[in-house]
């Protein structure tokens, strides 16, 4: 583009005096919260303010960024596409402009953890308690996963994800707590019964899913024989069930700890050598705030800490 070109367009710092930055804030909220209610709460504006600001984005835009598909809400390409580059960009903004340090005593802010259903079950109690201890303030806001996506890092404002080690993750991850499977069954069977007499002799309840999850794999590579008595599609009801109603399940150790505080449960070494089964954090690489996560991190060991 030659000067005169340049000068007749104006270049693209240039333009931006045409448009109310202010937007981006609520911009990224509305993205992110899929909800303007949500959006609103928070940024701190009203809802009818999120919804003049979110109409006057679609204008300038042109695209209506997030649309309803019957009872969901979902984003526009345009807008998925709009997420990643937004987040960092505001964040880089929050570093030129020197916002004070992450005061937990102070901040408002929503932590959000995304996890599986029985890492939340595992964590979720302690993890609460200790954000509304050292942080009053905050908000704690736990997404339930099943295998997290890259929208799982872009869309949802996710500050942090925990997977197990056997799940791939493309962004560096560190170790939260190591974990195991056990043989889970009723404190009705009969106590001289090993693990493997429960194994094999003991109807099985497993999550109803296509095929049989480790360490289901490790149980048909030695052989062992065993029947499913009962197909549960939720993860949580298996050890309920197993206590309440008999029969035996395969589950991670800390899991079964927990649920055995609600329902009595025979907890057995599960009889193979079996890699491990721990979770990792995986923090969202979009997350300039420093301080902030090293706070949290140092919280999310101490709720793992046995």
């Amino acid at each position: 583009m030659s000067d005169d070109d340049r000068s007749a367009t104006g270049s693209g710092l240039d333009r931006l005096a045409s448009v109310n930055l202010n937007l981006l804030v609520p911009l990224l909220a509305v993205l992110e919260e899929r909800s303007v209610t949500r959006a609103a709460q928070r940024v701190g504006l009203s809802q009818s303010a999120m919804s003049h600001a979110l109409g006057r984005l679609r204008r300038l835009l042109g695209d209506d960024l997030i649309v309803r598909q019957g009872n969901a809400v979902t984003l526009t390409p345009r807008a998925v596409q709009l997420v990643a580059p937004l987040r960092a960009t505001l964040e880089q903004v929050a570093d030129v402009v020197r916002f004070p340090v992450f005061d937990p005593e102070t901040d408002r802010r929503v932590i959000t953890v995304a996890m599986t259903t029985s890492t939340a079950f595992v964590l979720g109690a302690r993890l609460s308690r200790l954000v509304a201890e050292r942080a009053p303030n905050a908000t704690l806001r736990l997404r339930t996963i099943i295998v997290p996506t890259e929208s799982t890092y872009t869309e949802h404002g996710v500050d942090v994800v925990l997977i197990s080690e056997a799940i791939a993750a493309p962004y560096p991850r560190e170790r939260l707590y190591d974990d195991r499977g056990v043989v889970v069954t009723s404190v009705d069977t009969p106590p001289e019964s090993s693990a493997l007499d429960l194994l094999s002799t003991q109807p099985h309840v497993v999550v109803d899913t296509e095929r049989r999850v480790f360490p289901y794999s490790v149980l048909d590579e030695h052989g062992v024989p065993y029947r499913v008595g009962r197909l549960i599609s939720d993860f949580l009801l298996v050890p309920y069930l197993v206590g309440r109603a008999g029969g035996v399940a395969l589950l991670r150790y800390r899991v079964a700890r927990e649920m055995n505080t609600l329902v009595p449960l025979r907890i057995e070494e599960f009889p193979f050598p079996i890699p491990g089964l721990g979770i990792d954090m995986v923090w969202n690489p979009r997350l300039g705030d420093h301080h902030f996560m090293a706070w949290l991190r140092q919280l999310l060991f101490d709720a793992a800490r046995p």
